[in-house]
């Protein structure tokens, strides 16, 4: 008997915020709107209400936790290839971009029932809050390297804002996804790469530097 007690284990604790979190996604999957109260929604869901107060404040949280994971599985997903490292800014933008579709799939249904069939790029939604400050953290990282590497050009003022022109691609390329109807998302895919080959033209070296270069020249040269 003592030596049963011994080798049992003590039971692992479950995760009350992914269970929250998991229960929230099924029942407005299942219902089509979000529950009318925590209080229902906590005594579905078998807890204390104080538990769910331990962890989130409202509905809007439970959301914003919900998108915040699947931010943090596409980061951890491309920093984990072996080649990410060598990538190139742009590439590591349109790594980025891909993983993050690859990644919303799994809970597309959830999502279209999330984002507004008219999405307005100026405006950040509430449950994307807590994305967008871990976008723009990543992102600087990338735009040092670009910067440093000289894959994109340090311009008066205009560089300062390349991380919210980029955010706004972010919110344009999950708008267009939701969407897209055609086979394997195959023109989200196409506006992904017209669009990061596009925003690193822009920011990069253009015929524009070009002329001001040679306008410069000439003026040191007259």
């Amino acid at each position: 008997m003592e030596q049963a007690t011994a080798n049992k284990k003590p039971r692992t604790k479950a995760d009350p915020t992914k269970k929250i979190k998991e229960t929230y996604i099924n029942y407005v999957l299942e219902n089509g709107s979000k529950p009318a109260s925590i209080f229902k929604f906590v005594k579905e869901l078998k807890i204390k209400e104080a538990v769910f107060y331990d962890h989130f404040n409202s509905f809007e949280n439970v959301e914003r936790a919900i998108w915040e994971d699947l931010f943090s599985q596409t980061v951890s997903a491309i920093k984990s290839d072996a080649v990410y490292d060598e990538y190139s800014s742009r590439e590591k933008l349109l790594a980025f971009f891909y993983t993050w579709i690859e990644t919303l799939k799994s809970e597309r249904s959830f999502i279209l029932q999330s984002v507004p069939k008219k999405m307005k790029p100026e405006f950040t939604p509430y449950y994307l809050e807590g994305v967008r400050t871990g976008f723009k953290e990543w992102i600087a990282e990338v735009l040092l390297e670009a910067k440093e590497t000289e894959e994109v050009l340090v311009r008066p003022i205009v560089s300062d804002r390349y991380d919210d022109a980029i955010w706004l691609q972010f919110l344009f390329i999950l708008g267009f996804w939701t969407k897209d109807d055609s086979k394997g998302f195959e023109k989200t895919d196409a506006a992904i790469e017209k669009s990061v080959n596009l925003a690193f033209d822009l920011m990069g070296r253009g015929p524009l530097d070009a002329m001001v270069d040679f306008g410069k020249f000439l003026f040191q040269n007259r």
